[in-house]
């Protein structure tokens, strides 16, 4: 008989409400979605920043009490940054600039793979990161974690996708290494390979059952429109694991790593 799912509150510790998506669904649109799936804190971060600062307007006008906006500033002003922006000091000078709205809690998602990661104006992001404690949010490989860490040690991570396809050996050796390291996991259909939980993962959550934090990863319209299987799809194998270990991933290492009560 299949275990029942997993019924207490989500993180979406990676969410994008980005321009093409703002005209097709209305703040009020996202409220009632994660309210009708048990969502109670987003990590928000959009192409351009418009879409993250409606959101934390809509949560300090008390639009919805129960849901905890989580905002992080995105490196891509347009499309156009994509690939380039590692190199442009004009994104560090916009996350500084950015920041000095005072509630900011991290900066990504960014996508960086392999040296590209090693950059001067990568390095000055994630110096700025750790002067200001934030959170970087980083679709990367394996190599580029271990040259953001090279540039600065005290760095925190959330690793978007946890790799994508990196084995699970390597996973559980970044995760030894880098202390301060947290693998999301949108996207690893690994996971719950024919809707069960695989044995490979089981023994890797239970292992590290505070280095691990689900997302939607909304980052195109489609994913909106799927919102509410992807979040059913993380409670039918959160549900497959031992209680303490499904809260913790579902929501407990999100509201630790950003203090929410």
């Amino acid at each position: 008989m299949a275990a029942p799912p997993y019924t207490g509150p989500l993180f979406d510790a990676h969410l994008h409400y980005n321009d093409d998506a703002v005209g097709r669904y209305s703040i009020g649109t996202l409220h009632e979605l994660f309210s009708k799936n048990g969502v109670r804190a987003i990590l928000a971060n959009s192409r351009p920043n418009d879409g993250t600062r409606a959101l934390v307007e809509a949560a300090k006008a008390g639009a919805r009490k129960d849901l905890a906006v989580v905002p992080f500033i995105r490196v891509y002003r347009d499309r156009a940054d994509y690939g380039t922006w590692q190199r442009n000091p004009e994104i560090l000078a916009m996350i500084v600039a950015e920041e000095k709205r005072g509630y900011y809690r991290g900066v990504g998602e960014f996508h960086v793979h392999g040296k590209d990661a090693d950059t001067k104006v990568l390095k000055d992001i994630v110096d700025f990161a750790v002067a200001k404690g934030l959170v970087l949010h980083a679709h990367s490989d394996d190599e580029a974690i271990e040259i953001i860490f090279r540039h600065n040690p005290k760095a925190s991570v959330i690793w978007a996708h946890t790799g994508f396809t990196t084995p699970l050996a390597r996973v559980e050796e970044m995760l030894a290494k880098y202390p301060r390291l947290w693998g999301e996991l949108s996207y690893r259909s690994d996971v719950a390979e024919g809707g069960a939980l695989s044995e490979g993962w089981r023994a890797l959550f239970l292992r590290h059952p505070d280095r691990f934090v689900v997302g939607s990863d909304t980052w195109v319209n489609e994913r909106w429109d799927s919102y509410p299987s992807i979040m059913g799809g993380y409670r039918r194998w959160l549900g497959e694991l031992p209680r303490e270990v499904a809260e913790s991933i579902a929501w407990k290492n999100g509201a630790r790593i950003f203090g929410l009560p």
